[in-house]
């Protein structure tokens, strides 16, 4: 579970993205880690643990504020895995270009990205016990890039000094440069939430949840501060690649040592994997989450289709592979550049992402309002008072994440991601009423029809 949740949450890919705020996403890093994250972290812990339901996210709103706003929920949250893994495939692309294939036109990296998303639906309908070990590898091989880049950042800068410098004064905040890159550093920090999808396969969540939770929460908050001040040594901030700047951070670093284009080759192709394992990872909790809305009628039959042998989110999975890949392919039309391609996807996926979290914080101040009899193995520590100046702010860290992925400083509105927002939620309140015209004219899912795949 420890394994799982790191690799959720810990992304080699926005890794770029951050330090290209420059020495002050450090500060960033710090501030949001203790007044967002670490909240987070035992917001997710106390209802893991307190609500140890199938469907995680979509079963605690439900539960708080009914089955409509479940299904919105779900909605989002599904669907910004079939929209964000075409970005995180497009990354994989990218450093596979610069690793195996440096002529790979735009159209080969759309190409590779289709054929790892039905690779990822494949991965998605086997067993959570046979499924977790992609994540559980990707896990392990981020720490390992992790740990490799925050060693060669040591000895780098102390033979060649510091691309950027970090010090008190230059890890000051300045808002009008890096306002644009804080909501990468929220995205970065979501996911406590996604184990919980699936805690009817597990032996004792109520145990277990909490304890995984603080333990990968300690080891992300780590690893990502001191993977930002690594790059930020070796690379100007304003030189860094979004998408290509993990290499270039690991050939800088490694390229002149005895056998450091093979250990770059080594570390490139574990961290084409650990790509690979987020789209997986994201996946498994999203499916899981539409399939148990669809089975409650919030969302059309089709996400509710399971397999009998193996009672996985069969229906949900291809759903998510038919989305992922037409966007893919329009998208595709669009941009000029990789780069360009994982930003504009990002972006779009990144408001759609940060939805839902705000209904589940509000959904946990409303259950420890009306179910506070309920028994709590973990809570959040603090007087009510407390609790609810803590979860409120965290709703407006996720709303000032939410306007700045639509509206950059000093460019003015994002158009497509606005109104591709607005689309995808509109598709949202569509498939819900036709769940609803499912529900009053025909049966409830039946196991003949789960059987259908």
């Amino acid at each position: 579970m420890i394994l799982f949740t790191v690799s959720a949450i810990l992304l080699v890919d926005t890794l770029a993205a951050t330090a290209a705020i420059g020495t002050s996403s450090i500060f960033w890093w710090l501030f949001l880690g203790v007044f967002f994250f670490v909240p987070f972290a035992l917001v997710s812990a106390e209802l893991g643990c307190a609500y140890p339901e199938k469907g995680g996210i979509y079963a605690w709103v439900r539960d708080a504020f009914g089955g409509r706003w479940a299904s919105r929920v779900s909605w989002s949250y599904w669907v910004n895995v079939a929209i964000w893994m075409p970005a995180i495939f497009i990354l994989f692309a990218g450093v596979a270009k610069q690793l195996f294939w440096p002529d790979m036109t735009v159209t080969a990296q759309i190409v590779m990205g289709v054929v790892l998303t039905w690779i990822a639906v494949a991965a998605n309908v086997v067993t959570l016990n046979v499924g977790k070990w992609v994540p559980n590898i990707g896990a392990i091989f981020k720490i390992l890039i992790f740990v490799a880049i925050i060693v060669g950042a040591g000895f780098y800068a102390a033979e060649n000094g510091l691309a950027n410098p970090i010090t008190l004064d230059s890890i000051k905040p300045n808002l009008s440069d890096s306002l644009q890159y804080i909501p990468a550093i929220i995205y970065g920090m979501l996911g406590f939430e996604l184990i919980s999808a699936s805690s009817d396969e597990m032996r004792n969540p109520k145990r277990d949840v909490p304890r995984s939770i603080l333990i990968s929460g300690a080891i992300i908050l780590a690893l990502y501060t001191l993977g930002t001040m690594a790059i930020l040594a070796a690379i100007p901030s304003q030189d860094i690649d979004l998408v290509e700047g993990l290499v270039d951070t690991l050939r800088l670093f490694f390229a002149p040592l005895p056998f450091g284009d093979a250990l770059v080759m080594a570390l490139g192709i574990a961290a084409l994997y650990t790509f690979f394992s987020n789209g997986v990872t994201w996946a498994i909790g999203g499916n899981r989450a539409a399939a148990e809305a669809a089975e409650e009628g919030e969302l059309p039959r089709a996400f509710a289709i399971k397999s009998v042998t193996r009672n996985t989110p069969v229906g949900a999975a291809i759903l998510m592979g038919v989305m992922s890949t037409v966007i893919l392919v329009l998208y595709g039309f669009l941009v000029d550049s990789n780069e360009d391609l994982f930003w504009s996807l990002f972006a779009f996926s990144g408001v759609i992402f940060l939805l839902p979290y705000v209904g589940m914080f509000l959904a946990f101040l409303k259950m420890r309002r009306v179910d506070s009899e309920r028994e709590r193995p973990f809570r959040v520590p603090g007087n009510r008072l407390f609790v609810r100046a803590l979860t409120l702010f965290c709703v407006a860290i996720l709303a000032g994440s939410i306007f700045l992925f639509i509206y950059t400083p000093g460019e003015g509105v994002q158009w497509p991601v606005l109104i591709g927002s607005f689309v995808t939620l509109l598709l949202g309140e569509l498939a819900i009423l036709w769940a609803e015209k499912q529900g009053r004219g025909q049966p409830p899912v039946t196991p003949a029809m789960r059987a259908m795949l």
